[in-house]
């Protein structure tokens, strides 16, 4: 989840970039093209969130590790079921 997370901000980031922008904040440019600002906030966004889906996820593997001490799957649903 987590590379295919990064993969797809990788490529919006890829597809955005171009030349001849300017950041909109104050400067003496009068009518230039500016970049949006919205797209960066929303990949912002999307990078916070995938870091916290990745914590969770962590914590999930560790709680599971700590409880079966195994690799093997069968051994895993063995423990777990009811």
């Amino acid at each position: 989840m987590d590379v295919m997370s990064t993969g797809v901000i990788a490529y919006y980031v890829l597809i955005a970039s171009r030349d001849g922008l300017f950041t909109p904040i104050i400067s003496d440019v009068k009518h230039g093209a500016y970049a949006d600002p919205v797209p960066q906030a929303v990949i912002l966004t999307a990078i916070v969130i995938g870091f916290s889906i990745q914590a969770l996820m962590l914590v999930g593997v560790m709680k599971l590790a700590r409880d079966n001490p195994t690799l093997e799957s069968n051994e895993i649903e063995k423990n777990n079921t009811p």
